[in-house]
């Protein structure tokens, strides 16, 4: 049971330290068509207008790039998108210029 532990706790660490650099690797404007096609139709019944409120709201959760990788895989995953990795990449890179503006 130790070493199960061990092996969880050692993949979640390296998702993480992979998913860290995703914003400035991917291409934004790849990553903004990918958005348009994927994401925004969801995020207008949640929030409605052009949904771009799920971004630029007060207490939005995403506060690192590590957690705006995390999440744009956690979408991708959830709504079946089909995206690669790559993909991915690209929409992190995108919502980072876009709206979230980190380093």
């Amino acid at each position: 049971m130790k070493a199960l532990m061990v092996f969880f706790a050692t993949a979640l660490l390296s998702t993480a330290i992979h998913a860290a650099p995703a914003t400035t690797k991917g291409d934004p404007k790849v990553g903004k068509t990918l958005h348009d096609k994927s994401c925004t139709s969801c995020h207008v019944k949640m929030y409605g207008g052009d949904g771009s409120k799920i971004y630029t709201r007060s207490d939005r959760k995403t506060q690192s790039t590590a957690q705006l990788a995390a999440r744009v895989s956690g979408c991708n995953a959830n709504t079946g998108a089909g995206w690669f990795p790559e993909d991915e990449a690209h929409v992190a890179a995108y919502l980072n210029q876009q709206y979230y503006k980190f380093k």
